[in-house]
């Protein structure tokens, strides 16, 4: 298992996303209504594991499969959708920058999450600044696992979550993906 680093903002990770997006938005054409930063790399001033996290977003389920051809045909390991519904996951090729890619229908509950969260942590640095001292904190103190780092951060994002606007059972579902039981490696919330 690969230690878990989380490092202070890097104002690099804006410019390695637009790279990244400038990459794949020719390739994914009509198919992708907008590529989204994501994650904690897209929040300014957050600390983050120094990995950008992308969200190609289609408008139908009918697009998926085409989106998932162009992306393979860029080099990228399709991983299925890793225990989230509407979300495909793609492994980068090693040539690329550290980067996860989601494929996610337009409305689904694992966008809404992604963009919820980055927009009320851009809105709030003050909730970003004590999310990045938490997840320091739970890197430092469980550096080799995985599962209880993804836990230890799952009641602070719900209470994001909560303040910006979901419902309680969009909560309950996104809590349930983020079970340590439930969750296949790499199926987490991208935060």
């Amino acid at each position: 298992m690969k230690k878990i680093v989380v490092v202070d903002y890097d104002h690099t990770w804006p410019v390695v996303f637009e790279t990244l997006r400038a990459r794949l938005a020719p390739v994914l054409g009509d198919a992708a209504t907008a590529i989204e930063h994501v994650g904690s790399t897209a929040v300014p001033g957050l600390a983050a594991k120094p990995i950008v996290d992308i969200d190609a977003i289609v408008r139908t389920p009918s697009c998926v499969p085409h989106a998932i051809a162009q992306c393979v045909g860029l080099g990228y390991e399709h991983r299925g959708q890793l225990g989230i519904e509407g979300r495909e996951a793609f492994r980068a090729p090693a040539s690329l920058p550290r980067h996860h890619l989601y494929l996610c229908v337009e409305g689904n509950l694992a966008l809404t999450n992604h963009l919820a969260v980055r927009d009320y942590l851009r809105a709030r640095p003050d909730l970003a600044a004590e999310y990045g001292a938490l997840k320091k904190s739970l890197a430092a103190a469980l550096p080799y696992d995985g599962d209880s780092y993804a836990a230890g951060k799952t009641r602070f994002l719900l209470a994001v979550l909560r303040q910006a606007g979901m419902s309680d059972e969009q909560l309950d579902r996104i809590e349930q993906a983020n079970q340590p039981a439930v969750r296949r490696r790499g199926a987490g919330g991208g935060h």
